[in-house]
């Protein structure tokens, strides 16, 4: 079966009783009783599948566990609260018997590294920055320290590298690493990073999955090595998406093929527009053959599919110009997320890596001037225009 017909299907029509929902309904019980004794016992003992307790289990997250699951190849899945407990939690899991060392891709979305930096550097836990397009590095990084776990980014946040993640995964195999990756930008459409050999991927469902802007919500699945140690941690911590976000991200996922698809052609095409328009000094996208990890992508991605973002520098523009180009838009969203039907776009420097100082960021190649656009499900043109006139005024 292939995966637009598995996103459609999988996780639904559970029997309960004597009828078939064929969509899975939400589930709100936080306990739930069993006639036998004995059966409720297997239950608690992991023995037989069922729920017990809305923090151990939820039909309705379950169904939607499933569902990723299966997209990403993986053995199990954890349906969190939001993305970021969703990559703390696979952090944690990873940590929990291992050295607490992190290798992080140097260029990775501005929360994830302050939790490396702000929570978990507090805690104990060193963290060793690495450009991950950079395999010297490393794989010296890897192997000149004791290190429990190494994190990047499938496509890297907000200047769109790309690593080469199944060497990486290769690396981090033969130097006992488990590697998580966030696939949030690539979506298991386009990346799988589980196949090509990482142990655990996280997802904000908030974006690509649920798709809808109505959602915050993330996913963890790992390899059948990593799994019961995060469902053992899960059970514990308790970082669950609740069914209601469940739901929504379930019936989000059924048009997930149609969306990337759609989202995808419409960003090579305003990518390949402003890469000609006098007012852009240069654009980052992972479909542009001049793109400085080409290589990667042709091994790493289908054919003409490269994700659905698009970040570009204002020529001769600071923030004050940035802004006003922003506030002239009519159509596209100024807002801070991605992945959703509409268009949206984000000023990095204020919003996702606001946190980073001036001078981290301008290390990083994060100018004042680079905007990033989540390229929506919208009649191309009408995109195009938009951007045009408030570039334009």
């Amino acid at each position: 079966m292939k995966i637009e017909t598995k996103a459609v299907h999988w996780g639904d029509r559970r029997k309960s009783g004597s009828f078939i929902p064929v969509t899975t309904p939400i589930y709100t019980a936080a306990s739930y009783a069993y006639e036998s004794m004995d059966q409720l016992d297997r239950v608690f003992g992991l023995e037989e599948s069922g729920p017990s307790y809305a923090r151990y289990d939820n039909p309705t997250r379950s169904a939607l566990e499933e569902l990723v699951r299966e997209l990403e190849s993986g053995a199990g899945a954890i349906a969190c609260a939001s993305g970021m407990i969703a990559i703390h939690t696979a952090l944690l899991a990873a940590l929990m018997d291992r050295p607490k060392h992190v290798v992080a891709a140097n260029m990775m979305y501005g929360a994830t590294t302050g939790l490396l930096m702000n929570v978990l550097g507090p805690m104990g836990v060193e963290t060793t920055h690495v450009d991950v397009c950079d395999l010297k590095a490393v794989e010296a990084a890897l192997t000149e320290s004791k290190v429990g776990a190494m994190i990047m980014e499938t496509i890297s946040n907000p200047l769109l590298r790309v690593g080469a993640m199944d060497k990486i995964a290769a690396m981090c195999r033969a130097a006992g690493v488990p590697l998580i990756v966030d696939n949030t930008f690539a979506t298991p459409l386009l990346v799988r990073p589980l196949e090509l050999g990482a142990n655990m991927v996280c997802h904000s469902a908030t974006k690509y999955l649920a798709g809808h802007g109505d959602v915050l919500g993330g996913v963890i699945v790992a390899d059948q090595a990593n799994y019961d140690a995060l469902r053992t941690l899960s059970r514990t911590i308790g970082p669950v998406m609740g069914p209601f976000e469940s739901y929504l991200t379930l019936r989000g996922i059924k048009t997930l093929a149609l969306r990337v698809e759609r989202q995808c052609a419409n960003a090579c095409n305003v990518a390949s527009w402003l890469a000609t328009h006098p007012r852009v000094e240069r654009t980052f996208f992972p479909g542009d053959p001049r793109h400085p990890d080409a290589e990667s992508i042709a091994r790493l991605f289908p054919p003409n599919r490269f994700g659905g973002l698009v970040a570009f520098e204002l020529r001769e523009a600071g923030r004050p110009e940035v802004f006003r180009f922003m506030e002239k838009l009519q159509m596209v969203v100024r807002a801070t997320s991605l992945g959703d039907v509409h268009t949206m776009i984000l000023y990095p420097a204020m919003a996702s890596h606001r946190d980073l100082s001036p001078k981290h960021r301008e290390r990083l190649g994060i100018r004042d001037n680079l905007v990033r656009v989540s390229i929506g499900i919208e009649a191309p043109e009408d995109i195009v225009a938009d951007l045009d006139q408030a570039l334009s005024a």
